[in-house]
C-alpha cells in the first residue's frame, strides 16, 4: 500500500496548469521515480508508451486529452519538450553511469520471462555476448550512448548529437543522477513547490536488479569506449553546469 494514497491538493498562484514530465529511461530509477509521484499524487499519476521517433505532438494529445493528471511518465517519448498553451511542463529525466546501466540491463533482462529481442539474448549469451552482439547491429543504442541519443532527440536538427545532448540539458527542467536519487527528489519538489508546497520527497528504490560480481577490465574498457559522450554527459552534470566539456565527449 503507497505511504500516501491521499493526492496532493494544488495551490494555484497562476493561471497556468502545472504538469510533470518524466522521460523514463531504462534501467535509470525511472520505476524508483514513478512510485514517488504515485504516492504524491496517486491516479493523477498516467503512463503511456508511444511509437516513432518524433511524437511529441501525440505527448501534447495525451496531456491536452488527460485534465485530471498531473504526472505523466513514459519510456518511450521522442522529439523535442512539448510546448502547450496554458500548460506549464515540468520536465524531468534521471541519468546514470553508462556502464553500470547497461550491466544492469543485462541483468534484468536476462531474468526477464518475455520473449523480447534483448531478453532472449541475455538469456543465451554473457555480458560480453550480449554486449557485442548489440554493439553490432548499427542502429541499436543500448550499449552506445544510449542517453546521449535520448537526450538529443529533444533538440532536433544538423548539429552533431553529442552537441544537441548537451544543449538539451538546459531544456530541461530538472536533471538528475541516479547516484543522487534524493538530491533530484529536492530539485523536482522545488520547481513544483509553488502549485505543490507539500510534496513528499520519499526516498524509494524500486525494481533494482541485484549486483553481479565485476566483470573483467576487457568488457568494462570496451563499454567505455562506446559510451564515452555519455560518461562527458554524466562528468559535466556531476560537475556543476557550465563546466568544460571533457575532450571524450566527441561523437
Amino acid at each position: 500500500m503507497p505511504r500516501y494514497p491521499q493526492p496532493l491538493s494544488e495551490k494555484r498562484n497562476d493561471p497556468l496548469r502545472t504538469v510533470i514530465l518524466h522521460y523514463h529511461l531504462f534501467k535509470n530509477a525511472g520505476t524508483s521515480l514513478d512510485n514517488v509521484l504515485k504516492q504524491n499524487f496517486a491516479d493523477r499519476w498516467v503512463t503511456r508508451e508511444f511509437p516513432g521517433q518524433n511524437n511529441t505532438a501525440q505527448v501534447i494529445e495525451w496531456i491536452q486529452d488527460t485534465p485530471e493528471a498531473v504526472a505523466f511518465s513514459s519510456h518511450t517519448m521522442m522529439g523535442p519538450l512539448p510546448r502547450i498553451e496554458g500548460v506549464r511542463v515540468v520536465s524531468i529525466m534521471l541519468l546514470r553511469d553508462p556502464i553500470d546501466r547497461i550491466k544492469s540491463a543485462y541483468r534484468f533482462e536476462r531474468n526477464q520471462d518475455v520473449e523480447t529481442f534483448g531478453a532472449v539474448l541475455a538469456r543465451h549469451t554473457d555480458l560480453e555476448g550480449y554486449v557485442k552482439v548489440r554493439l553490432s547491429m548499427p542502429h541499436d543504442r543500448q550499449c552506445r550512448n544510449f542517453q546521449t541519443q535520448r537526450l538529443s532527440a529533444l533538440s532536433p536538427g544538423q548539429a552533431p548529437e553529442f552537441a544537441r545532448a548537451m544543449g538539451a540539458l538546459d531544456l530541461l527542467s530538472v536533471v538528475g543522477l541516479v547516484s543522487d536519487f534524493s538530491g533530484t527528489l529536492h530539485r523536482l519538489a522545488d520547481a513544483v513547490s509553488d502549485v505543490f508546497p507539500d510534496f513528499r520527497c520519499q526516498d524509494v528504490h524500486d525494481n533494482r536488479t541485484p549486483r553481479a560480481p565485476e566483470e573483467d577490465d576487457e568488457i568494462t574498457m570496451l563499454l567505455r569506449s562506446q559510451n564515452a559522450d555519455d560518461l562527458a554527459l554524466i562528468d559535466h552534470v556531476k560537475r556543476g553546469w557550465g563546466a568544460p566539456v571533457p575532450a571524450y565527449g566527441l561523437s
